[in-house]
């Protein structure tokens, strides 16, 4: 029988705007914009990944129709393979301990944190 944590992400998301864990996980910002409202002083111990979001042109596009969510997996897949040097630095602290990807989307089902985090975790298997 599989013990319950085993089946915990090793990389957790969650939006920006929620109270930031307080239990060691190191935080990532992985917006290419800075979260609305938020200061620089609240987020000082997050590191801002930027250039691992979707391109905004990608962006731009699928928050005009976000019915397109198999699409813009595709694309946004495509753009992180383009890119290792954008979110290896995210499998590698992935390895050293756990995570947090915050992200500012609305959307808690269909937001691109939830496709960088299914594919760091294929990347950190060595998939």
């Amino acid at each position: 029988m599989k013990d319950s944590t085993m089946t915990k992400h090793a990389i957790d998301i969650q939006r920006v705007y929620e109270p930031l864990p307080d239990d060691g996980h190191h935080c990532f910002l992985v917006d290419r914009l800075w979260p609305r409202g938020l200061s620089k002083e609240r987020l000082a111990n997050v590191e801002w990944l930027k250039e691992v979001a979707p391109s905004t042109e990608l962006r731009q596009w699928f928050h005009k129709d976000p019915e397109q969510w198999t699409e813009f997996k595709k694309r946004y897949l495509a753009e992180l393979n383009a890119s290792p040097d954008a979110w290896q630095p995210l499998v590698q602290a992935a390895a050293e301990g756990h995570i947090t990807l915050l992200y500012g989307s609305h959307d808690t089902e269909r937001n691109h944190a939830i496709v960088l985090r299914d594919y760091l975790e294929k990347k950190s298997r060595g998939k």
